[in-house]
């Protein structure tokens, strides 16, 4: 068996091997060491008497899968071995195979966590004119595929997909490979299939590209030789370019939280989690589709907010389609499991309850008064007789396993009614002759039984053995205190019984596999309603969000590049605070301007402002109403944003670096159809050396590059490139002291802030009281050196090291200073110790009293 094992191991010696023995799943070796440590198992040894004991562990074969599971999901490959006969049957050794290779990008996510998520296997092929990328999740068969020029393209791709395993066919460079390691995506070697399969050609007909069609060869070739089955459910690929939608880099995405949170990567905090009303998984997924993919094309957002916009105004029929959608399961997936032959009984039935979804809503659709829901409900078939052959086949509440029985009604087949009714009426005469042959012998306790070792037998307690007719009894078993016997007559009906059983049981599940390859055949029409039931579950849950939340419909300018948003609001921030509370704010940014330069002390808003307006402009193109009272638009090709300060750890870069690395990204890429958002460029390095840098850049982008620009800055000196580019203007968001207290009016308004404010933000973020004297103290200086003294003051002063005393300057010829009595000298301490800015105008005059007090005192 271990010579069976080692030859099997070596051609899968990158995954971990469960080989099965009865009824369990054996790992050997290092991957007993290995998995026992992973999954917390108990490592045990085999042939212990030998000097080289081999390390075994193992795992019960119904609960192999969760065990699987989590080493995928700590990115281990896992290779099912099986046995490939019955064991009984056997001659010698038991055949045995590898039935499925399970990796991170071809694990089939079933449970409820991840039902809203995909999780994709990229393929990759590097050609003389780029690289070809596809992609798909086996679990719902689709299939992408498009070319890009670079690695660094790939590498984003990569990170928008969220993809865990990559199969790479070119070469990677030491980095390249350490950029993959340290963003958890295992590179996979590609496969040679012996010949081309029909998977192969069907998925690929569309493509033209040559590219492309290597990289979707590459990855159905990958796909056909791990799962080692037909793949019936892969979808024809569809190819896209990158350009065909709004553009945004991953990390542009992440900066949006668009679909998870920024500090915690979990959905509450998203937009997503805001505009997500969806009551199905296939709609959840193709929501965070589409807000990774924004659209560029007027007519497709045009179609989408009429079916939104009909959705909002038809509410009954809104409400009927919504009822019924929470009766829609999982489509797509139901599609895959049929395909991949793992669906059990219960599943068809969940297939049957959706379609019996369907027919309520086409009627609602039908009978709106809305033509652009009537078309819609025209392009769907509902499959009704897919939905009658599995409800008039399966029984009502089946069994999870297909493989025992109980699972087809009566009636579906004449040689299974056959079967159950000589099981039944086998039972019936058990007990008839239990009762006859306790007439016979006179034995009241004589009782007739069944188990799996003996089978069935008569059994007659010690006590009355005497009564026993010998001729008709044979003994069987002796026990305690009975004997088993069996007669002819009862063997007879035994294997009646028994053989009834078998029969059936592989009948029903032969019935069972049939109705599953019927329903394969509609696969593709399966996934095709799956599709369009998630578009309608994604458009109610729009319209739903718009009328609760007060959302308008954008309108698109369309030749210009106008912004003109009323009272626009941030839907994430909004949801979050108290109802009415949040104050929002108007974007009007026509021809002549381009760039606002936005000013205002930290805290106050300047960059909820800023995310709103890409929030609005990913929303409007995605097709959703949005958080405004209007809105003007143009189509934006591309987002780029510079936000927040954090090292990037997969690249190896350091904060400065990143922050330059995306400024770079706008300057080189960005169009005069692009939005950018930069928030505190040039805070990363010296004063005087982000100040010439974030000059430069608003420069080059009012000069150059023409795009909508949001610029928020703490440089109070770039205000003064108002009066030199013509198409930049000042705003800031307002901030007012009253009682020394600073309050945030978070409302925009024109011209540059008139100070920062950031001692105050300081105070409210609790600094120590002499911190914050000092630095007043120091800002004072400061301001009256001039900005042109800055470095030689600095130089001079030590915030950290020394005292309020110590900062004041030196005076030539100073009086000789008289000796302190303690009073005197405890109201200074106490005087240095105050901070004016949190006291009130009578506190302050309180304090004054209490120390005039004190030195009156001890003169007194």
């Amino acid at each position: 068996m271990m010579e069976q094992y080692y030859e099997i191991k070596k051609q899968y010696p990158d995954a971990f091997l469960f080989y099965r023995v009865g009824d369990f799943y054996e790992l050997f070796e290092d991957d007993a060491v290995k998995g026992a440590q992973l999954l917390e198992l108990t490592l045990t040894h085999r042939s212990n008497k030998s000097e080289n004991p081999v390390p075994m562990a193992g795992v019960p074969h119904h609960a192999v899968d969760t065990y699987v599971n989590t080493l995928v999901e700590k990115g281990y490959k896992v290779a099912i071995c099986e046995q490939l006969e019955d064991p009984k049957k056997a001659q010698g050794m038991v055949k045995r195979g590898i039935v499925q290779l399970i990796t991170p990008g071809t694990m089939m996510s079933e449970g409820p966590n991840e039902a809203k998520d995909f999780n994709y296997l990229t393929s990759v092929v590097s050609t003389a004119s780029g690289f070809g990328l596809a992609y798909s999740d086996l679990s719902t068969g689709e299939v992408y595929a498009t070319h890009l020029k670079s690695f660094s393209a790939i590498a984003n791709e990569l990170l928008s997909l969220h993809t865990k395993e990559v199969v790479f066919t070119g070469d990677l460079t030491e980095d390249q490979k350490e950029y993959l390691h340290k963003a958890n995506i295992i590179v996979s070697q590609a496969v040679e299939l012996d010949e081309k399969h029909a998977e192969i050609s069907y998925v690929e007909q569309n493509l033209v590209n040559r590219s492309e069609k290597l990289a979707t060869e590459q990855l159905v070739s990958y796909l056909l030789a791990t799962q080692k089955r037909s793949l019936a459910h892969l979808q024809i690929a569809k190819s896209y370019e990158v350009n065909q939608y709004l553009q945004m880099t991953h990390t542009v995405q992440n900066n949006l939280e668009l679909v998870a949170s920024a500090k915690t990567g979990k959905k509450m905090g998203s937009l997503f989690w805001v505009i997500d009303q969806t009551h199905t998984a296939m709609g959840a997924r193709l929501l965070k589709q589409w807000l990774a993919r924004p659209l560029l094309n007027y007519e497709q957002i045009s179609y989408r907010q009429e079916m939104v916009q009909a959705l909002l105004d038809e509410y009954f029929t809104r409400e009927t389609v919504i009822d019924s959608l929470k009766g829609v399961y999982d489509l797509e997936r139901l599609t895959g499991r049929i395909s991949f032959g793992n669906v059990n009984a219960r599943e068809l039935l969940q297939l049957a309850r959706s379609l019996n979804s369907v027919p309520a809503i086409l009627q609602a659709l039908t009978d709106s008064n809305n033509d652009v829901l009537k078309n819609f409900a025209k392009e769907i078939n509902p499959l009704t007789g897919v939905a009658e052959q599995i409800t008039s086949t399966i029984v009502a509440d089946p069994p999870v396993l297909t493989t025992e029985g109980g699972l087809i009604q009566t009636g579906v087949n004449s040689q299974l009614d056959r079967y159950r009714d000589a099981m039944n009426n086998g039972k019936k005469w058990l007990a008839e002759m239990e009762a006859d042959e306790r007439a016979k012998t006179g034995i009241d306790n004589l009782k007739v039984g069944y188990n799996k070792v003996f089978g069935y037998y008569i059994q007659v307690s010690n006590g009355n053995k005497n009564k026993v007719p010998l001729d008709r009894f044979t003994r069987k078993q002796t026990l305690t205190n009975a004997e088993r016997y069996i007669t002819p007559e009862l063997k007879e009906h035994e294997n009646l019984i028994m053989e009834a059983q078998t029969r059936s049981t592989d009948l029903e599940h032969g019935i069972f596999v049939n109705l599953r390859d019927e329903i394969k055949k509609y696969i593709p029409e399966l996934q095709k309603l799956g599709g369009q039931l998630a578009a309608l579950d994604i458009f109610a849950g729009f319209a739903q969000v718009a009328e609760q939340n007060n959302y308008c419909r954008p309108i698109f300018h369309r030749g210009r590049h106008d912004i003109k948003v009323v009272a626009g609001r941030h839907p994430v921030v909004e949801k979050v605070m108290p109802a009415g509370s949040y104050i929002p704010n108007d974007i009007e940014m026509d021809e002549d301007t381009n760039i606002y330069l936005i000013t205002g002390p930290n805290m106050s808003g300047k960059s909820t402002y800023m995310r709103q307006m890409a929030l609005i402009a990913v929303m409007a193109q995605v097709g959703s109403f949005v958080p405004a009272d209007e809105a003007e638009l143009p189509i934006f090709d591309q987002i780029f944003t510079r936000i927040g300060a954090a090292d990037d750890l997969i690249s190896g870069q350091s904060t400065f670096m990143v922050e330059m690395s995306e400024a770079n990204e706008a300057l080189q890429y960005a169009t005069n159809r692009s939005l950018v958002l930069f928030d505190e460029i040039g805070r990363g390095t010296a004063t005087y050396d982000g100040m010439a840098l974030a000059g430069a850049i608003v420069k080059y982008l009012h000069d150059k590059v023409g795009a909508k620009t949001l610029f928020a800055t703490h440089f109070h000196e770039l205000t003064g490139l108002e009066t030199s580019l013509i198409k930049l203007k000042n705003i800031h968001v307002g901030a007012t002291e009253e009682n020394g207290k600073l309050i945030f009016l978070h409302k925009i308004l024109p011209g540059p802030a008139d100070q920062s404010y950031g001692i105050h933000v300081a105070q409210l973020a609790g600094l120590p009281n002499k911190v914050l004297r000092e630095a007043e103290k120091l800002l004072k200086r400061l301001e009256a050196q001039g900005a042109s003294e800055l470095t030689q003051a600095s130089e001079q002063l030590n915030l950290f090291a020394t005292s309020v005393d110590e900062t004041e300057p030196l005076q030539k010829d100073a009086p000789a200073k008289h000796e302190l009595t303690e009073a005197e000298q405890n109201v200074l301490q106490a005087l240095s110790e105050v901070y004016l800015a949190d006291k009130t105008p009578l506190e302050v005059m309180q304090l004054v009293a209490n120390w005039q007090q004190d030195l009156k005192d001890e003169d007194n």
